[in-house]
């Protein structure tokens, strides 16, 4: 039986595995992960697979969202799954935010071995996912009081359906759909990178909500979301 770990130690498995394969400095990291995300979210605007057509009618309305370019699994005996990516919010104007840092990360301990790679993107439907993935830090789904999704052949959540939920996930790895899961995840600040990025003093409440901090180098990003 898979068993998860609390969201310390969630997050210090994911944070020491990306820190092994990565070894850029944090503001290095923090311009290659917009640039990254800036690459998934076309890939899944152009995509011609069913999943990618929801996922296009799911940005219509969709009120922020979470890019992990490069979401991986990997295990050998003590298990991580996750990634760093970027938050970015829409306004009641319809206006997209300077991106904010997070990684998402699972763990898990058994007899296990291997490693794949994704692309994934969490369509948060509603104020109340956005406000939970900027104000909580946790496991999402029911420790932060969210109702998950799923679309085709993406990622694996508490349901089965979209219908009525916060979040909905997409993933696809190596050109196709591949599964993701959810369950168990935390989703943490990254607090150096988002200091990185805009300076000391730099949250994702300043950068989504209030708007304080912006970065020319993510207006690519940000022009890729105006439809």
């Amino acid at each position: 039986m898979r068993k998860f770990f609390p969201t310390a130690i969630i997050t210090a498995l994911v944070l020491l595995v990306g820190a092994c394969v990565n070894g850029l400095s944090p503001q290095s990291e923090a311009e290659s992960l917009v640039d990254k995300a800036h690459w998934s979210l076309e890939k899944f605007k152009q995509g011609p697979e069913e999943p990618d057509a929801e996922f296009r009618k799911a940005l219509v309305n969709a009120r922020g969202l979470v890019i992990f370019p490069s979401a991986f699994k990997g295990a050998f005996l003590v298990g991580a799954e996750g990634g760093s990516g970027i938050l970015i919010v829409r306004d009641e104007n319809g206006e997209w935010s300077y991106p904010a840092f997070y990684t998402m990360g699972a763990g898990s301990f058994g007899f296990q071995a291997g490693a794949v790679a994704s692309e994934t993107i969490l369509v948060l439907r509603n104020d109340k996912a956005v406000q939970a993935v900027v104000y909580n830090q946790g496991k999402l789904g029911a420790d932060m009081g969210l109702t998950l999704g799923t679309i085709g052949g993406g990622l694996e959540g508490s349901t089965t359906t979209n219908v009525g939920a916060d979040i909905i996930g997409f993933s696809h790895g190596a050109g196709a759909y591949a599964g993701f899961s959810l369950e168990g995840a935390a989703i943490v600040r990254r607090k150096d990178l988002n200091e990185s990025y805009y300076g000391v003093g730099a949250t994702p409440a300043g950068i989504v909500f209030q708007r304080k901090y912006m970065n020319a180098h993510a207006e690519t990003l940000r022009n890729a979301l105006v439809m």
